[in-house]
C-alpha cells in the first residue's frame, strides 16, 4: 500500500506561501490607505467590481444547483433503480466513525439509514470508535448491537488503536483501520470490489431517503463509475432552529458555496460526508492517517493514482448534519471557529500537490495548473476577501480626505452601486436559506422566523470572524510550522429539537 507519513515540513516554500501572500494582501491594503490613498482607492474599485461579478455568477450557479436539487429530491429514485438489471448488485460501505459522541447520535445515524428506500440487506455498517474513548464505545456497542442485530448486511464495529507511528488522531486515521477491518469482511464474503461504494460520513450524518438508490442509479448509469466520487448537497439543518445566528450563517454559507460548486463539476472536490468507489479506496490505499483534511485529500489521493483521469459527480440529494453546538452560546461560537479553522486547513493540500505533481510526469500539466490555482486562489480569497471588503475598504475613504480629484470625489458612490449589486448574492441565499430549512420543531416558537429573516444583517460580520480569521490563523500556523492536529466537531443531543 501507498502510505506516506510525516508530509508536514516536507515543503517548507510552500508552506509558506500562502499565509505570507495573505499577510501581504493585508498588511500591504493597509499601509496603502496612509502612504498611496489614491493607488489604495483604485485598487478597492477594482477589487470590489471583481467581486461584484463573482456575486452575479455565483447567484446563477446557486439558482441552477438549487433547481436541480429540487427536480432530484422529487424523482422517486428507487423506482428508476428498480428498472437497472444489476440494481441489486451494488453494496454500500458506510463509514461512521465516532469519538465521544453519545448514544442518542450513533442510534439516529442507524436509524436513518433503515428509512433509506435502498435495501438494508445491501448496506454494510462500519462504527468506528477510539481506542481513546474504548469504554464509552463499548457501551455503546453493546446497546446497538442489540438493538439492531441482524437489521443490515453486516454491522461491524472497530476500534481504532491509539498512538500508531505516523499518525494523527483523527478522522482520517480512524476510517484508514475501518477500511481495513471492512476489507477483511468484503474479502470473506466474496464481494466484487467494482459492486461496493463507501460512503465516509459524519456519525450525525442523514441521508436523505432516496440517497443510497440515486447513487446506486447514478453509480450504474455513468461511464467508468469506479472513476468517479460523488457528492452530495450538504446541509447543516438537524438542528438550525436552535443554533446561534452566526451559526446558521455559516452553516448557510457552507452549503450555498457547495451548491454553487456542484455545478462545476470539472473544479470539484469531495467535501465533508460524500460516496467513493471501494474499488478506488484500496487501489490508493485507504485514506492517509496523517491529514486533517480527509474528506478532499481522498480526491487528491485519487486524481494521482488515476493520473487526472478521476472525477467528481454531484448527487443533487441532501445529506443533513448537525452545526455546531456548544454547552452555551458562547462556546458555540468558540466551536464554529475551530471548525471553520480545520475546514481552512485545507491549505495543506497546497504543498501537498506541488511536492506530488512533481512524481507524475503522466499527469496532464493543464490539471496540475487548474487544480493548483483553483485551490491557491480560493484560501486566499478566503482568507482576505472579507476583510479588504468589509474593512480595510473603507480605510482609505477617510486617509484621503482633502484629495479633490475626481476619483477620490466619485469613488464613494461608486462603490456603493457596486456593493448594491453585491447585496444580490444576499438576496439570493437568503432567500434560498428559507427553503432549505426543515420544518419549524414545535417546541419552537413562531417568532424565531424573524430571527431567520434578521441574521442575515450579521453576515458583514460573520464572514470576517468566522471567515477570514479561522483561515488567516490556518494559514499562519502552517506558515510557521505550527501544525494544527484534527479538532472534533461536539455534537450536543440536546441541540436537535423534535
Amino acid at each position: 500500500m501507498n502510505q506516506q507519513f510525516g508530509q508536514y515540513g516536507r515543503n517548507r516554500f510552500w508552506e509558506i506561501v500562502p499565509g505570507a501572500l495573505s499577510w501581504t494582501i493585508l498588511i500591504g491594503s493597509f499601509l496603502m490607505a496612509f502612504f498611496a490613498p489614491v493607488a489604495a482607492i483604485i485598487f478597492i474599485i477594482i477589487f470590489d467590481f471583481y467581486w461584484m461579478l463573482r456575486v452575479f455568477y455565483f447567484a446563477i450557479y446557486v439558482i441552477s444547483a438549487y433547481l436541480q436539487f429540487r427536480r432530484a429530491t422529487r424523482t422517486d429514485w428507487a423506482a428508476k433503480l428498480a428498472e437497472l438489471p444489476r440494481a441489486r448488485e451494488i453494496y454500500h460501505l458506510i463509514f461512521l466513525p465516532t469519538y465521544k459522541e453519545e448514544l442518542s447520535i450513533l442510534d439516529e445515524a442507524l436509524a436513518a439509514l433503515l428509512r433509506s428506500s435502498y435495501s438494508a440487506d445491501r448496506l454494510l455498517v462500519v462504527l468506528g470508535g477510539e481506542e481513546r474513548d474504548a469504554v464509552n464505545f463499548k457501551r455503546m456497542q453493546a446497546v446497538l448491537e442489540a438493538k439492531y442485530r441482524g437489521l443490515f448486511a453486516d454491522l461491524m464495529f472497530t476500534v481504532h488503536p491509539a498512538g500508531l507511528t505516523g499518525e494523527i488522531p483523527g478522522k482520517g486515521s480512524n476510517l484508514r483501520h475501518m477500511a481495513g477491518e471492512a476489507h477483511k469482511v468484503i474479502d470473506a464474503r466474496g464481494i466484487p470490489y467494482d459492486n461496493v461504494i463507501v460512503s465516509a460520513f459524519d456519525v450525525d450524518t442523514v441521508a436523505h431517503a432516496q440517497y443510497f438508490s440515486a447513487l446506486a442509479y447514478t453509480y450504474l448509469t455513468i461511464p467508468n463509475p469506479t472513476r468517479h466520487s460523488y457528492q452530495p448537497v450538504t446541509v447543516f439543518s438537524n438542528n438550525i432552529w436552535t443554533a446561534p445566528a452566526p451559526v446558521r450563517i455559516s452553516a448557510f454559507g457552507t452549503t450555498f458555496w457547495l451548491l454553487g460548486e456542484l455545478v462545476r463539476p470539472e473544479r470539484l472536490w469531495t467535501f465533508s460526508s460524500h460516496s467513493m468507489p471501494w474499488r478506488m479506496l484500496v487501489d490508493v490505499g485507504y485514506h492517509e492517517a496523517d491529514v486533517v483534511s480527509e474528506d478532499s485529500r481522498i480526491f487528491m489521493q485519487a486524481l494521482l493514482r488515476y493520473e487526472g483521469d478521476y472525477h467528481v459527480t454531484p448527487i443533487y440529494l441532501p445529506v443533513s448534519m448537525d452545526t455546531v453546538a456548544g454547552d452555551s452560546y458562547k462556546s458555540s461560537l468558540v466551536d464554529l471557529y475551530k471548525q471553520q479553522r480545520r475546514w481552512a486547513w485545507g491549505v495543506e493540500h497546497i504543498p501537498y500537490m506541488k511536492t506530488e505533481f512533481a512524481k507524475h510526469p503522466n499527469l496532464p500539466r493543464r490539471l496540475k495548473w487548474k487544480y493548483l490555482f483553483n485551490h491557491f486562489e480560493g484560501m486566499i480569497t478566503w482568507s482576505c476577501a472579507p476583510i479588504v471588503i468589509f474593512v480595510l475598504g473603507y480605510l482609505p475613504f477617510y486617509t484621503a480626505k482633502g484629495a479633490t480629484s475626481a476619483l477620490v470625489v466619485n469613488s464613494p458612490y461608486t462603490l456603493e452601486v457596486m456593493m448594491r449589486g453585491a447585496t444580490l448574492g444576499v438576496f439570493v441565499t437568503g432567500a434560498l436559506s428559507f427553503m432549505l430549512l426543515p420544518a419549524r420543531p414545535k417546541g419552537i416558537k413562531k417568532i424565531a422566523w424573524v430571527s431567520m429573516l434578521l441574521q442575515w444583517l450579521l453576515m458583514p460580520i460573520s464572514f470576517v470572524i468566522f471567515g477570514s480569521f479561522p483561515a488567516i490563523d490556518a494559514q499562519t500556523r502552517l506558515m510557521l510550522g505550527k501544525y494544527l492536529g484534527f479538532n472534533v466537531t461536539k455534537k450536543n443531543a440536546a441541540s436537535r429539537t423534535s
